[in-house]
């Protein structure tokens, strides 16, 4: 069989003679009627067509975030007209809470029945119970066991904190004998489910098999990375020119991923450096698509599909941890500042 180990793939060529691709993964969290429309106004008049997931059903209680979901009528005309200017839907759990495999598969058959097919891509919502290999299992070997307890030790009140499977605490997605379980369901319905975000805005860099299948675990039909952006201060830093400029140089891609609703357009009025930064980008010669073809095409151009071995998942999670170590050091010196600053 082949594998991964030792290679390296080249650069690859992108439609039209692109030099670099460039698409947005839209965590749904907190948008609604009034801080999304103006955002993609802004996205769908440039010409982008990014990844737009959603909730299909309401929450049954108390949400864990807050944002609308397909059950506002407005809301899911909304969605709707999206997805007909050339925007991809995508699945971000059944709602904004912890979903039984019940309620996740009468989500999906109400995802269907909105938008006239599966979802071809998600994300697991922060927190919820059915997430997929997540927490610990995002990892293997030696590295989960140091996640597990750091994150204890960091945060014991999240649900990373150790236990067995059947503690309520953790993710429980791809375990059959819990009521959270869905892996089967994952596998038949959805191509592309999202693992890991890095730093790096060429996410070719720390994943260069992207989008991956890993034996290790087999209900999520192709892993995809991308580059974390949660909030708009992040997402403007990923767009500044110094790194769309080795973008474009490595020939590279990135998927953005991040929360439109949260602060772009607070109370209905766009950040005003929001738009000139997407003008900029658009000015490139970039090759600006939705996540899931962007991950069609690279497998194309890949020509054969070779399951990740265990050398390259060493790799992807070292460097996966070694992100998540200096961004949460670089965030304890910058509370230490503001504290001596006060």
């Amino acid at each position: 069989m082949q594998t991964t180990r030792g290679r390296r793939p080249a650069a690859p060529s992108w439609p039209g003679g692109a030099r670099f691709a460039f698409t947005i993964f839209d965590d749904t969290d907190m948008t609604t009627l009034v801080n999304g429309p103006p955002v993609y106004d802004v996205l769908t008049d440039l010409g982008f067509r990014i990844t737009k997931s959603v909730w299909p059903v309401a929450p049954s209680g108390p949400p864990r975030t807050g944002g609308a979901t397909c059950a506002d009528r407005d809301y899911l005309a909304w969605v709707q007209r999206l997805q007909a200017s050339g925007h991809e839907i995508g699945y971000h759990n059944a709602s904004d809470h912890p979903s039984t495999r019940e309620s996740t598969v009468a989500a999906l058959d109400a995802f269907r029945d909105m938008f006239g097919a599966d979802p071809r891509i998600g994300a697991d919502h922060s927190g919820n119970l059915e997430a997929m290999y997540w927490g610990p299992r995002r990892l293997t070997g030696a590295r989960s066991w140091l996640f597990d307890h750091a994150s204890a030790l960091a945060r014991p009140e999240r649900p990373e904190a150790p236990g067995p499977a059947a503690n309520p605490r953790h993710f429980q997605g791809e375990v059959p004998t819990s009521p959270y379980f869905w892996g089967d369901v994952l596998r038949d319905r959805i191509d592309y489910w999202r693992n890991f975000t890095f730093t790096d805005v060429n996410v070719l860099n720390p994943c260069p098999q992207l989008p991956y299948h890993d034996p290790a675990r087999p209900y999520v039909n192709w892993w995809f990375a991308a580059t974390q952006a949660p909030t708009l201060v992040p997402l403007l830093d990923l767009l500044d020119p110094a790194r769309l400029d080795r973008l474009e140089a490595e020939g590279g891609a990135c998927i953005a991923y991040t929360h439109l609703g949260v602060d772009t357009a607070p109370d209905g009025r766009l950040d005003p450096r929001f738009a000139p930064a997407m003008e900029r980008l658009a000015a490139r010669p970039g090759w600006f698509t939705t996540a899931s073809s962007l991950l069609d095409h690279l497998r194309e151009r890949r020509g054969v599909d070779v399951p990740l071995d265990d050398a390259a998942r060493r790799r992807m999670e070292r460097r996966w941890l070694g992100d998540q170590l200096r961004a949460r050091t670089g965030s304890e010196a910058r509370k230490a500042i503001a504290r001596r600053r006060r």
